[in-house]
């Protein structure tokens, strides 16, 4: 029987004290059988399946994301690419990074017209242009050759039936049908799966069924990763983004059997007494998340508590200051130049922390000189990141998945093959190469990564107990929805759920931005005393995670989500 947990619909607003995260060790291998946590309740169920057939987090973590392929395709997919971090009761930490690359023949002028200005958005995301290379199945097969415990094949058997079977248009995907129609319907396909005869999206409730993808979930499931990317099948894929491409320049064949998902080291780093790990570069998500919290060690956010305008002042402030470094020197690692080490340095981020004044709003930000940084760089421009969808495994031996999968914007190119859309995560790239005479380190690159906000994250704490498993969806929100879970949870003594509820700002410029109707808005008073600009906008928060708690992974999801997590 399913039991998806009851999440508080807001986190209240009162008085926090010090508290730490409770978590013990379990005394058997089976004490607990593990958790799924995800956007969709479907996809969290086809991961409990996993797990109810003896799975691990690896094979939950990948079934959830096939499922999400079929009932989330405005946000992610197997059209698309991620990031997986697993992390082990005995404090190992691994990363895979399935991140889409660019095709080989892209160059720093690929964005840019024939008079040298940067392209609108609107005339390269619709197009070839803006599609990478998928990664998603890449990433699934290299992680569960090393992790996964169940055949291949079972993997795909939810997310086959719900193609081939047919699964309910919910209220929050018809949304996405009706402000996203020009890329949801932008091909026949598109349009024939999600629009009725006049052009209408369709309402609530209604069967879609997609043989087109439960036939490439088939092929995938029996013939293994190297179908997608080799042979006749990928020859099709790559003429069908080179046919929607401009110019002369196409992905090729070439550059989808050239494909890997790459096994990286995972930045870890102390706060408090926790031991938080993330995703490295193209990921700008471990430092960007660390950052921001390292830079508010010196304050005592626990006696401040979560009703405190100071709190969220300073929660503000460290984000201007770890966005400005992210804007600069984060990229692709294996193009460009990225001070890692330096950019999680205590010693630098105490000094950085340093600049921030609990009464008053710094007046300017700049990037820092964070050890072995080169100052040659420039910062890129490019438009915001959007969608994404977030997903948690825990399996009964106490490894946790935490795998962040996304297409970029909604429905991401509007160009479909196999039944699924295909990513317009190109658009990640800084539009512009350089700027005063100085490279972007975000530019783009042949067979190069686009820069991501992604952050699967663990946490361990100070007995090295894997205690915490997060990430979110939400694009250059995603950072702060992780920081600002994980001070709920380590400064204020939130469970995880409350923690994500918590309301949100965002403020990695020189605004402040609060959610619609945010019980925050009654602080803007003192936050405009110190110099702030507060505006207020839909933000499109959406995280996931697990808690250990008394022996037993407990999953948590954004109540403004349509997500669940669930027990096997």
């Amino acid at each position: 029987m399913l039991r998806p947990l009851l999440l508080a619909l807001a986190a209240p607003l009162a008085l926090a004290g010090c508290a730490s995260v409770q978590a013990e060790t379990p005394t058997t291998a089976t004490l607990t059988q593990g958790v799924v946590s995800a956007a969709d309740p479907r996809a969290a169920e086809a991961g409990a399946e996993m797990l109810r057939r003896g799975g691990s987090a690896t094979d939950a973590a990948i079934a959830t994301m096939l499922a999400l392929s079929v009932v989330e395709p405005q946000s992610s997919g197997i059209g698309g690419g991620g990031f997986y971090l697993r992390g082990s009761p005995d404090g190992t930490v691994v990363t895979l990074d399935g991140r889409e690359t660019s095709p080989a023949a892209a160059g720093p002028d690929w964005f840019l017209a024939e008079d040298g200005s940067p392209l609108p958005f609107p005339r390269a995301v619709l197009t070839g242009l803006s599609i990478g290379v998928p990664g998603n199945i890449r990433l699934a097969a290299e992680a569960h050759g090393r992790y996964g415990k169940l055949p291949w094949a079972e993997l795909f058997d939810p997310a086959i039936a719900l193609a081939r079977d047919g699964w309910e248009v919910t209220p929050r995907f018809r949304e996405f049908l009706t402000f996203a129609a020009n890329r949801a319907g932008n091909v026949e396909a598109g349009r024939a799966l999600f629009f009725d005869e006049a052009g209408e999206p369709l309402p609530a409730g209604t069967i879609v069924r997609n043989p087109a993808l439960a036939g490439t979930l088939e092929m995938l499931a029996g013939q293994g990763a190297d179908a997608f990317y080799r042979g006749e099948w990928a020859e099709g894929l790559a003429q069908v983004v080179a046919e929607a491409t401009p110019g002369e320049r196409d992905m090729t064949p070439a550059d989808l059997a050239s494909y890997s998902a790459v096994w990286r080291e995972s930045p870890c780093g102390i706060y408090r007494t926790y031991r938080i790990c993330g995703m490295g570069p193209p990921s700008s998500g471990a430092t960007t998340v660390f950052a921001v919290l390292k830079q508010l060690e010196g304050f005592d956010l626990s006696a401040l508590g979560s009703a405190s305008p100071t709190a969220w002042h300073l929660f503000a402030e460290s984000q201007r200051l770890a966005y400005s470094d992210r804007e600069l020197y984060l990229g692709d690692s294996d193009f460009v130049r990225v001070p890692l080490g330096g950019l999680m340095d205590d010693n630098y981020l105490r000094e950085r922390g340093a600049l921030i004044s609990a009464t008053t709003r710094m007046a300017s930000v700049e990037p820092g000189t964070p050890p072995g940084s080169q100052i040659i760089l420039s910062q890129g421009e490019g438009p915001e990141e959007m969608g994404t969808s977030h997903f948690v495994a825990v399996d009964r031996w106490g490894s946790a998945v935490t795998y962040t999968s996304t297409v970029e914007g909604p429905f991401g190119s509007g160009h479909m093959y196999g039944g699924f859309y295909l990513n317009n995560e190109l658009t990640d790239f800084s539009f512009v190469p350089e700027n005063g005479g100085r490279a972007v380190a975000n530019r783009v690159q042949g067979g190069k990564r686009p820069r991501s906000s992604m952050a699967p994250t663990v946490v361990f704490d100070s007995e090295g107990r894997l205690v915490l498993a997060i990430g979110a969806a939400g694009g250059g929100t995603i950072p702060v929805q992780v920081a600002k879970a994980l001070i709920g949870v380590i400064d204020w003594g939130l469970p995880v759920g409350e923690a994500i509820a918590l309301p949100g700002l965002y403020s990695p410029g020189d605004t402040i931005t609060v959610e619609e109707g945010s019980p925050l808005l009654a602080m803007r008073a003192e936050w405009e005393a110190m110099g702030h600009s507060v505006a207020t906008r839909q933000l499109p928060f959406k995280a996931n995670a697990a808690q250990l708690v008394d022996g037993e992974w407990v999953g948590a999801a954004d109540p403004r989500s349509e997500g669940v997590a669930i027990h096997p």
